[in-house]
């Protein structure tokens, strides 16, 4: 059996894997993320040598949260992390003994989603993974599609409300920002600022610091019936179905799986989301529609995408 680690190169920690060739964890060991381009690799060296003290590893795939170049063996950019257009896979490969191979995470998990999960047998399948923005992976046949630069595509960065919300890519109004944990977070804190608003659960966890607010507490107040989460899931499933109207019109996907700390709410917003990308969406009577569904691996895809990329090397 051939086993590799795939490991999860996040802004606040790094979580690494050993994946068999079915996209089964077998085992895995975290680190936090350090500031610093030396201590960032020697935290992940670190993980990645427990795991091979205790498995005999071929190769492995770091997921990293930024811009890989094509070679796909230097991180361009990372916007929370040290890296800048720096050697990563070769530093890394040389101190661990092993091949290394890089990927941008949501692509990773597009990957995994595509192999053992929810975007298996599309022939244009998306993934778009809600999380603090968006990330997305554009799968074609079963092959990533990464653009002529190795950076596609980047569709939390499409402008949806001209002068919106400002981002910070330095524009205004990306979809990212009225779709993600961040926005959920962002416009539940602006209905509670509302004249006569009304929320006992996020008001009291706000406890007159909205700051406080995330997108996953605004998730399970809206589960618990609160009437403001529920009116800001409602917003994002709007702005979800009309972000999707646009990637329909760009790239006509088969299928597009939502992942993502955001995805996995997905029962909350769902359907509503698809009614409003029916409604929106460029010639929706006469087209084939997409399918759009929830991602099935969870925090895992990432990294099982890395290891799964790097037992091609």
């Amino acid at each position: 059996m051939n086993l590799t680690i795939g490991v999860d190169v996040g802004g606040t920690s790094v979580r690494a894997g050993v994946v068999d060739e079915h996209g089964t964890v077998l085992d895995t060991a975290r680190g936090s993320t350090p500031a610093g381009e030396v201590a960032l690799e020697n935290a992940i060296c670190s993980v990645v040598g427990e795991l091979m003290e205790r498995h005999p590893v071929s190769a492995v795939g770091l997921a990293v949260a930024g811009f890989i170049g094509v070679d796909r063996r230097t991180v361009l950019f990372a916007p929370h992390l040290a890296w800048r257009s720096a050697p990563v896979a070769d530093r890394v490969s040389a101190r661990l003994g092993v091949p290394v191979v890089l990927e941008h995470d949501a692509n990773a998990a597009g990957v995994a989603e595509y192999r053992f999960g929810a975007l298996r047998g599309a022939g244009v399948g998306l993934l778009l993974a809600l999380g603090t923005g968006i990330g997305a992976a554009l799968m074609v046949d079963g092959v990533l599609y990464r653009g002529a630069h190795g950076v596609a595509p980047e569709l939390g960065h499409l402008p949806v409300v001209p002068g919106g919300r400002p981002c910070e890519c330095g524009k205004a109004g990306c979809w990212e920002r009225y779709c993600s944990g961040t926005a959920l977070a962002s416009t539940a804190v602006d209905l509670l600022a509302a004249p006569g608003a009304r929320s006992s659960v996020l008001a009291r966890e706000a406890a007159g610091d909205p700051g406080r607010i995330t997108g996953r507490q605004v998730a399970a107040a809206a589960r618990e019936g609160d009437a403001v989460a529920l009116a800001a899931v409602r917003e994002m499933a709007e702005w979800l179905g009309v972000g999707l109207a646009i990637v329909a019109d760009v790239y006509d996907p088969d299928l597009v799986v939502l992942g993502g700390g955001v995805g996995e709410s997905a029962p909350l917003f769902l359907d509503e989301a698809r009614d409003w990308y029916h409604r929106v969406v460029t010639g929706g009577g006469h087209r084939p529609l997409l399918r759009l569904r929830a991602a099935h691996l969870g925090d895992d895809a990432g990294l099982v995408g890395a290891a799964a990329l790097a037992a091609e090397v």
